[in-house]
């Protein structure tokens, strides 16, 4: 077997690994049966310089207006690859194949019965082989599934092992238009994970799968983009990721320029190996990512306890002390070395979404500011949200139009309430634990 990334093409025009340039990508928060909003904000995404654009794609009704918003897209001269984003319904993913250029399946959920699953890929990888789809195999750490867990624990050793039963599978059907990812929102299972996969596709399969970065649910402002520079700048300067992508709670247009700034960091030697010692940005976001790619990773590692910004500057200024001592803290926090602030976990929202999701979770970052160190998910629907929230002490889950499933940890405690009434009901069940 080969021993050197796998790269190939998108609509063959757009080729991911085997050393060619970082992609940055980006996912729709429109209904995807929204034609009209959707055309709209991939135009806008393509404007920024998106190299692939995710839609969700639910069923087969989301597959022909994929179908549709692809053509539209193409008659207009907008060629930027556009991905289905499936799960639990693996028909949806065979339709999926001859429009989408690249088709996103989880393995935790992509049928109810591993069997089944198994039989399914197989159909699925027949599919994109005859119409030139490409195939990304997107596991989330909290959507495992309990076949792996029972075996492994929610740890990134089970997110690698469920992965490698899926590459294995792949390189027995002789099929490579694949590309990996590995996302938790937790930095330290996300990183490991990765590390892992890369280990043992290295030694075990002797062929490394392009893979895809991101930490998942990251949340949105400084610390979202903290958070994933930490994940995936560790990863980038290793050697380690093809195309990437930062979640933000926010217009997904926002997500470009901060991945941008991410692959550049790197680059420029914003990295334990880069030989920088101190960050000169021109700008607060161009700092706060620099600072985290060069001394997030040794912190994640444990090989440095803080660090020092003196020599630093922003718009060739020095750091303030107020600005220097903030960003301290939300760099330890992302590393899961200190935690002076409540964690929060947000998903990006996405065709799912039945409620503003951005605003309140501002909203519920703004009530809950005072409880620090505990850990609040808001997340846009029941589809990866119970799972990707298993680190939170409390959830605030969407479930349905206009209704929210509050959680405590794991367990659905107030069901299906009014969206007015959740985040007063989330702050009594909060202050009535301590």
């Amino acid at each position: 077997m080969v021993t050197q990334p796998v790269s190939f093409s998108i609509a063959g025009r757009l080729p991911i690994g085997g050393g060619h340039p970082v992609l940055v990508q980006t996912m729709c928060n429109t209904s995807t049966d929204d034609i009209a909003a959707s055309l709209a904000q991939c135009r806008a995404m393509a404007a920024a310089g998106a190299d692939l654009i995710r839609l969700t794609t639910q069923g087969l009704r989301q597959v022909e207006s994929l179908r549709q918003i692809k053509e539209q897209l193409r008659a207009e001269g907008i060629l930027t690859p556009l991905v289905a984003d499936i799960h639990f319904l693996a028909d949806a993913a065979l339709a999926a194949a001859s429009v989408a250029d690249k088709v996103r399946i989880n393995p935790g959920n992509f049928a109810k019965e591993h069997e089944v699953a198994c039989v399914k890929f197989r159909e699925l990888m027949a599919l994109c082989k005859q119409h030139g789809t490409a195939i990304r195999i997107g596991l989330n750490h909290g959507s495992l599934g309990e076949r792996i867990t029972q075996r492994y624990g929610a740890t990134p050793l089970a997110m690698k092992e469920a992965v490698m039963e899926w590459l294995r599978m792949c390189v027995k059907e002789d099929f490579f238009q694949v590309v990996v990812s590995l996302k938790a929102s937790n930095t330290l299972v996300m990183v490991e994970a990765y590390r892992l996969l890369y280990a043992a596709m290295r030694d075990e399969l002797g062929y490394l799968f392009p893979l895809h970065l991101g930490v998942t649910e990251a949340g949105n402002g400084d610390e979202g983009r903290i958070k994933s520079a930490v994940g995936i700048g560790t990863l980038l300067g290793e050697g380690i990721g093809d195309t990437i992508r930062v979640s933000l709670t926010e217009d997904p247009v926002h997500e470009i320029p901060a991945g941008r700034q991410i692959v550049a960091a790197i680059a420029e030697g914003y990295s334990p190996k880069g030989g920088r010692s101190v960050v000169e940005a021109s700008d607060w976001n161009d700092f706060i990512i620099k600072a985290s790619c060069l001394w997030g990773p040794s912190l994640l590692d444990k090989k440095i306890d803080d660090f020092s910004l003196e020599g630093s500057t922003i718009g060739g200024a020095p750091v303030s002390e107020a600005d220097g001592a903030r960003f301290r803290d939300l760099l330890l926090q992302a590393c899961r070395r200190r935690f002076t602030r409540p964690e929060y976990i947000a998903c990006p929202g996405c065709g799912r979404t039945l409620y503003d999701l951005e605003s309140t979770f501002n909203e519920v970052k703004r009530r809950t500011a005072h409880l620090a160190g505990v850990k609040i998910a808001v997340m846009g629907c029941v589809v990866n949200g119970p799972g990707e929230m298993a680190d939170a002490d409390y959830g605030y889950v969407g479930e349905g139009r206009g209704h929210v499933t509050l959680y405590r940890g794991r367990t659905p405690v107030l069901r299906y309430i009014p969206q007015e009434e959740a985040i007063d009901k989330l702050l009594e069940l909060i202050e009535g634990d301590r």
